[in-house]
């Protein structure tokens, strides 16, 4: 099973509208922010879909709010993964914070590990709504009973109002400002969403970024040693390291510095051999 999945893998590059299509997709949910997965359930319920039978879904919470309840979600998760031998360590007191690339991260490795079980073939005899609803059956169906009952008193003592067919002016306008806000705020939680996923964006980029750079660092030092830096591989490295020409590549002129230093080399091996050749002949011709 893939549990070791390194961090420039394809699975980290996985955008955010597809991960929540996939879980939506899945499990029969309707998640529009990443956040909104944050408390573990979703999670545990994919696992109990791949591994039918290991999660027990009776522990998992799905209406978990407080940072408390998530992290009962995520000690049936660690349980989980304990039972299933997965070595994933889990940040939990990072997840159950909300952060959206935290919560993006993992979701983007649990999708890579779903699908490399049987191929990610979906289990046609699962049922997500059932499967994580049965817990709460008992609940909704006590709290529509008080409901009902609360709404038969409260008709006993207060009679139907009966409304006119009057027009009003003031509710008429009452009624356009609330049309208009409506549109407003549809328009806020949009531009909030794209600036959302312009954050996610910027922070897997900046990750990008650092991770190349460190190499890059990691390579200047390497031929800043004092034994390998006159080296002609050496040089052609730094001669690429440390160009200022954005526009042009400095391969070529890295690749012509090599091959002028492997030729000289060469023309100096043969003319060591050639020397060596006349002394071994001078001797052979004094004995």
């Amino acid at each position: 099973m893939t549990t070791n999945i390194g961090m420039m893998d394809s699975a980290y590059f996985v955008g955010r509208n597809e991960i929540l299509s996939w879980i939506n997709d899945r499990l029969h949910l309707n998640l529009s922010r990443i956040e909104e997965a944050a408390s573990g359930a979703v999670q545990c319920q994919m696992l109990d879909m791949t591994f039918p039978g290991v999660v027990p879904m009776h522990k998992v919470n799905f209406e978990a709010k407080n940072e408390y309840e998530m992290i009962q979600n995520y000690k049936v998760m660690q349980e989980v993964f304990t039972k299933l031998k997965i070595t994933k360590p889990l940040e939990v007191n990072r997840l159950v914070k909300g952060r959206p690339l935290d919560n993006l991260e993992f979701l983007q490795w649990l999708k890579r590990f779903c699908d490399s079980i049987n191929g990610g073939i979906m289990n046609e005899n699962y049922n997500p709504v059932e499967r994580r609803s049965r817990g709460g059956r008992e609940k909704s169906v006590k709290g529509s009973s008080k409901i009902s009952k609360s709404l038969q008193t409260n008709n006993m003592h207060h009679p139907p109002v009966t409304t006119s067919n009057k027009p009003s002016g003031p509710k008429q306008a009452k009624s356009h400002a609330i049309g208009g806000g409506s549109n407003s705020s549809a328009e806020v939680q949009a531009l909030s969403k794209e600036i959302e996923d312009l954050k996610v964006s910027v922070d897997l980029l900046e990750k990008e970024r650092d991770f190349y750079f460190s190499k890059l660092r990691d390579t200047e030092i390497l031929c800043q040693t004092p034994e390998l830096e006159d080296l002609p591989i050496v040089v052609a490295v730094k001669k690429i390291l440390y160009a200022t020409d954005a526009n042009e590549s400095a391969l070529e002129e890295a690749q012509e510095c090599l091959n002028q230093s492997l030729g000289l080399e060469a023309d100096e091996e043969e003319g060591k051999e050639e020397e060596e050749e006349e002394e071994a002949a001078a001797t052979e011709s004094q004995t």
